[in-house]
């Protein structure tokens, strides 16, 4: 009987081929529970994911060095490098801005009055002298509303009787502020690029009565950002400085400060 057995067996190799053999680049294991041979299928070692490099965050970064304050020299880096891809050689000559026109930088001990003091000594005598509707001495230029609202805040003991006016976007319609700038004097506009950028280009908000630009470069949000590490509203800003800023800038009568 063994041998018809095996005659059959034999037969049935021939009919059938070989026996199958396991795929080229796949693993087997062989592991025997309860006496019983099992092969386990093993993916071949090209096939095993890479593990990627962890981008460093903001957070690892400010961990290893301490911040340092904003320069000069940042943001004609800056634009400068936004504006090399879409302008001429001679155009970003033009938005070059030279030494002079920088206030003394935020050295990150001030706070907005003591630093608005130091640059602006002559501040009362401004906001006297100041009598022209839809204009302003000072720019504030923050990341965002709640910023802004903030920022109202912190210049309580400098701003004296001056008035200041919210140049943002939320919960205000812009009809609502072009209002009070056509109604009465205003010392201070504190607010988010984009809606003044929009004012100034409806010839809304005139520049010829402006003394100082603040940009609130230093300060980090929730998620660490600066002013310029958001894209939307570095695209804001660099555009309001192209546009607007840089030409009021050269002409000797406003002063840039980085807070």
């Amino acid at each position: 009987m063994n041998s018809v057995s095996e005659q059959s067996t034999t037969r049935k190799r021939k009919k059938g081929g070989e026996t199958p053999q396991p795929a080229l680049g796949k693993k087997y294991k062989k592991h025997t529970d309860f006496f019983t041979d099992v092969l386990i299928e093993e993916p071949p070692e090209a096939c095993l994911p890479k593990r990627r490099k962890r981008k460093k965050k903001i957070s690892d970064v400010l961990a290893s060095s301490a911040p340092t304050p904003a320069t000069p020299a940042d943001l004609q880096k800056m634009v400068i490098q936004y504006f090399k891809n879409e302008r001429s050689v001679i155009e970003l000559e033009e938005l070059k801005l030279p030494d002079s026109c920088f206030l003394q930088n935020n050295d990150l001990t001030h706070t907005l009055s003591s630093y608005l003091k130091q640059v602006c000594p002559k501040w009362v005598k401004l906001c006297k002298d100041h009598t022209k509707n839809k204009s302003v001495l000072i720019l504030i230029i923050c990341s965002s509303a709640l910023r802004a609202l903030e920022m109202i805040r912190l210049i309580a003991s400098f701003k004296d009787n001056c008035k200041i006016l919210k140049l943002f976007a939320k919960h205000i319609k812009i009809e609502e502020q072009i209002k009070w700038l056509s109604k009465g004097v205003v010392h201070i506009g504190v607010g988010t690029p984009g809606r003044i950028r929009n004012l100034i280009d409806l010839d809304e908000l005139s520049l010829q009565s402006l003394k100082y630009v603040i940009f609130d470069w230093n300060w980090r949000d929730q998620k660490l950002r600066r002013l310029m590490d958001i894209p939307e509203v570095k695209k804001e800003t660099l555009k309001m400085l192209e546009t607007s800023i840089v030409p009021v800038i050269k002409s000797g009568s406003v002063k840039l400060g980085l807070f």
